[in-house]
């Protein structure tokens, strides 16, 4: 099959969310400052690299998916870095630029491979630039095929749930990646994919495997989803649909850094779904991608190499 063919046959995944840039800065560590009993790092090297929504897009084209990201950034020089990224990546991007909003960036120093203090940038986008991101997409829904709708709690995803009412009467799957204490705007979704503390926030805790079932189950229906697919860290994944439950040990070997491992897990599951993958086995190879992103620094992608062999 040649690369053309590969590509117009490849899952079309359209990604809406908070658009981030996360910006690595490493260095040497070798004394503690005069002025405050805070390590000195002398910056040896810079990385830019997609974060929130633009990592799930970024994710997706590594495992071969053809990827759209519907975002908001401000018009500034992150902005243009972001656009630059994405563009490398083949990612066909749809961002807004808001003049009145800064690019959220999150800036990670790093010193002796470890992550010694995180700056973050950020301020809500504009409802005139929201209202016209819902206008924009409606009209992108029928190219694409699984829509993913990664929530990062930073403004974006607003009109959530006109986007999942729309994208649900065009038959279209619905990945949410949900924040918050209210999981009601993501009613009519598909697929659900909070981690422990997300779930803890909606339902409460609970005391044994039993109750966790009982609470998600009960969420599931409520929210009228296909299935539930709870990240448990350590624990690996749970599924929860109305046939059954279906646990998913962890697949990591060594846990590096966690930064990120939600966009994997979500993108994995949008592209397998979107080749027409079952949904135990989709869940099981984005519970292998989780596994082996952990044991990476910072957001990072899976191969299908990886995955594969």
């Amino acid at each position: 099959m040649t690369t053309s063919e590969n590509s117009k046959n490849a899952p079309r995944i359209l990604v809406v969310g908070d658009v981030m840039l996360d910006r690595y800065w490493f260095g040497d560590v070798s004394r503690i400052s005069p002025e405050a009993p805070v390590p000195v790092v002398r910056i040896e090297r810079r990385e830019e690299r997609l974060g929130g929504a633009a990592n799930v897009a970024r994710n997706a084209v590594a495992l071969g998916a053809r990827a759209g990201l519907l975002g908001v950034v401000g018009k500034d020089e992150a902005g243009d870095t972001v656009e630059q990224l994405l563009a490398a990546l083949n990612v066909n991007s749809y961002l807004n630029r808001d003049a009145l909003v800064s690019t959220i960036i999150k800036l990670r120093v790093i010193g002796r491979q470890q992550q010694l203090l995180r700056i973050d940038f950020e301020a809500p986008p504009t409802d005139t630039v929201l209202r016209d991101k819902l206008t924009q997409f409606n009209a992108l829904l029928p190219e694409y095929e699984v829509i993913v709708l990664s929530d990062y709690a930073k403004g974006s995803l607003v009109n959530v749930v006109h986007m999942i009412e729309a994208a649900r009467q065009l038959g279209k799957r619905i990945l949410v990646d949900p924040k918050g204490d209210d999981f009601l705007r993501y009613k009519g979704a598909s697929i659900l994919t909070p981690n422990k503390s997300e779930l803890k926030q909606v339902v409460g805790s609970w005391k044994s495997e039993q109750e966790l079932t009982e609470k998600a189950q009960r969420l599931r229906a409520e929210l009228e989803l296909e299935a539930l697919l709870l990240t448990r860290s350590e624990e690996g994944m749970t599924l929860y649909t109305a046939e059954e439950v279906h646990h998913f040990p962890t697949m990591a070997r060594e846990v590096y850094d966690v930064s990120g491992a939600g966009d994997t897990v979500i993108a994995t599951l949008a592209t397998m779904l979107g080749t027409g993958m079952d949904l135990k086995e989709a869940v099981s190879i984005a519970n292998r991608a989780g596994g082996i992103v952990v044991g990476k620094l910072g957001t990072a992608t899976v191969t299908r190499e990886e995955l594969f062999g």
